[in-house]
């Protein structure tokens, strides 16, 4: 007996917005046939909450990129001016699928969502206020196409004057790695360098590079590994799930590379959201992912000590940050 399918799942399918090997499923003994995947395509997923005018020249890049084959807009809730613009481009693109509705469910949960509706192998995860440079997203693919899987190709994120931004590339995180950095104290005290995260200073590499940690601004992974690994834990609600990716990649004995010349600029600090509430969420997030990383009592109390320093310290950083205004209805 054929099954019947719900017609927004059916018409999905039929969009050929789900993978072929995945529409059997998903829903048993269907009829529908798919053509198999593009084994270089790319599926592009842009999270966008109250971005600001950037989105929109974040998404033209994108769409002018011949790899992407499919853009995944996923709306966490924008103006209402930045939601009619965002449903034009849906309507006028074959390519684009929007998501639309859900409200703020938090960065992790919203990007697992698009990883879930890619219809290519490999997702590129883009920040919305990120603008891809030529090339990028092919080298980053040639790469993870070289490299033994599961891995996870990060871009060079460039600042708009060119240079290469704090956070690009960076060691690993630990509570004492994360407090130097965040109190920039390598600045006044150089004997406390070995500590410094951030490795933006030193010289780019000539070819891909394994690093501890890449930024999430740009990214690549195969959509099979990314969902393998259980995609973002969504205990994170916004920033560092990033860097949980990564560790827990490598812990799976993967490799995550620095792509020297894949590169994107990044504007940075163009959402209108509160300081405060972002950099209070970029605390907890260090806190919960150093809670669970720590595998003795020891690595336990000393996390429990540092905890409070290192939200205090993100959220004193916020306050001398001053909040964007709502200037323009792309809000």
């Amino acid at each position: 007996m054929e099954r019947t399918l719900p017609p927004t799942i059916r018409d999905l399918l039929k969009a050929q917005r789900l993978a072929a090997d995945e529409a059997e499923t998903l829903a048993p003994g269907t009829n529908i046939v798919l053509p198999s995947r593009d084994t270089r395509g790319v599926t592009v997923v842009i999270i966008a909450y109250h971005s600001g005018r950037i989105l929109f020249d974040s998404i033209e890049r994108v769409l002018a990129e011949p790899a992407v084959k499919q853009l995944i807009l996923i709306d966490n809730g924008s103006s209402e001016r930045t939601v009619e613009l965002l449903r034009d481009i849906d309507e006028a693109y074959e390519r684009v699928l929007l998501v639309q509705g859900h409200g703020n469910i938090g960065f992790a949960r919203a990007a697992n969502m698009g990883a879930q509706l890619a219809n290519q192998p490999w997702i590129v995860f883009l920040n919305p206020d990120a603008i891809l440079c030529g090339g990028a997203i092919e080298a980053m693919v040639d790469t993870a196409l070289k490299t033994p899987r599961p891995c996870l190709v990060g871009a060079r994120v460039l600042n708009p004057d060119g240079t290469e931004q704090r956070g690009s590339r960076r060691g690993e995180v630990t509570p004492v790695t994360t407090l130097v950095s965040l109190m920039r104290l390598p600045k006044y005290l150089p004997f406390l360098r070995s500590y410094e995260i951030h490795r933006e200073d030193e010289p780019l590499p000539e070819a891909p590079l394994p690093v501890a940690t890449v930024s999430g601004a740009c990214f690549c992974i195969a959509r099979a590994d990314f969902i393998a690994v259980g995609g973002f834990d969504t205990r994170f609600f916004l920033h560092v799930e990033d860097v949980d990716l990564c560790w827990r990649i490598r812990q799976r004995g993967g490799a995550v590379l620095f792509h020297p010349t894949a590169e994107v600029i990044h504007e940075g600090h163009t959402s209108r959201v509160d300081p405060v509430f972002v950099e209070m969420n970029k605390g907890l997030g260090l806190v919960y992912y150093f809670r669970k990383r720590a595998d003795t009592l020891w690595r336990k109390a000393y996390v429990l000590a540092l905890s409070p320093l290192i939200v205090g310290i993100s959220v004193l950083r916020a306050a001398l940050r001053r909040r964007l205004r709502d200037a323009d209805d792309f809000s």
